[in-house]
């Protein structure tokens, strides 16, 4: 694992410590992902569970590095850890390949994991795979509608879609826009790198907005996105609050820190005992909606007072 961004050298089967080792599998950078561990960290503590007292964190931060997703898994999975903690699809299907004996909690906002095959039911996954999972289709139909609110006559909408994300969202919101008679040019995303040139391609597509779909991508560089859309003058709506906090005109979803803090807890219940099999699977709580009008502002867009009193803040 020499070189790559985020490892940390695992030690000798023989060195290694006596208390329980929660892997924490991350797709993105260290920098974003470490307020996610501080959250996961929370989490373990209401459960009777501190870092270095009595449990040991091994965090591994693949930098949106595809290659480095697989390697941590397999390294986690090799050093056999008590609980795997997987973020997004990509990295909950690459441990989940490789053992169905380690118990595995998953933070993915983007998968069904009843139909993946992840679990066999939501309230008893029966196997080694348990989490917190976001897959409310029908959740597409505020963001479009939000949209439609902000900007009257709305007709095309660019969509910024992590292939690696899988399709249930995709296809939800296509159907969402299909019944509202929008269309929707589709712009893969799969690395930050790619962020302006799917904002430059929305506007060459005479786009008037942009729904950036859940993916860890967009979840953990909000200011990238948000930067990359005030840049190109183009409204834009996601799921999570802190694209709106940083700049970006809308957020209509969940806070990722109560997300983590839960799916702390829920290793936390898998430490003490409780199987993933028995431990039913984990729904986001609490939504708000986030109005940055200083953005609305400065893109000329007058934010209706309807919106502006159904949100849960507003950032002047």
């Amino acid at each position: 694992m020499a070189g790559m961004s985020g490892a940390v050298v695992g030690l000798p089967a023989a060195a290694q410590s006596a208390m329980p080792e929660v892997g924490f599998l991350h797709p993105g950078s260290s920098a974003a992902g470490t307020l996610r561990l501080a959250a996961v960290n929370e989490g373990l503590r209401s459960r009777g569970f501190v870092e270095g007292k009595n449990v040991s964190v091994l965090s591994r931060f693949a930098d949106f590095d595809p290659g480095k997703v697989e390697a941590f898994a397999a390294e986690l999975v090799e050093r056999k850890v008590s609980v795997l903690m997987a973020v997004g699809p990509q990295a909950v299907f690459a441990v989940r390949k490789l053992t169905n004996t380690i118990p595995i909690v998953a933070q993915d906002l983007e998968s069904d994991p009843v139909k993946s095959g992840l679990v066999e039911r939501l309230s008893h996954p029966g196997g080694n795979v348990t989490g917190m999972f976001f897959d409310f289709p029908d959740f597409s139909t505020k963001w479009l509608e939000l949209l439609g609110e902000v900007l009257p006559g709305l007709a095309k909408i660019g969509l910024l879609w992590d292939p690696r994300t899988g399709t249930v969202q995709l296809e939800a919101v296509t159907a969402a826009a299909r019944d509202r008679k929008l269309t929707l040019e589709t712009l893969k995303v799969s690395s930050p790198t790619e962020m302006d040139a799917a904002f430059q391609a929305a506007v060459d597509a005479k786009a008037q907005a942009v729904l950036a779909l859940s993916s860890p991508i967009f979840g953990t560089i909000p200011k990238q996105v948000a930067d990359a859309a005030l840049s190109h003058r183009m409204p834009t709506i996601t799921l999570f609050p802190e694209y709106a906090e940083a700049g970006g005109l809308m957020a209509y979803g969940t806070s990722l820190p109560d997300l983590f803090r839960q799916v702390g807890e829920m290793a936390g219940k898998v430490l003490a005992g409780t199987k993933p099999a028995d431990l039913p699977v984990e729904r986001p709580s609490r939504f708000e909606l986030v109005v940055n009008l200083k953005t609305a502002a400065a893109l000329g867009i007058t934010v209706p007072q309807v919106v502006q009193l159904r949100a849960d803040r507003l950032i002047e």
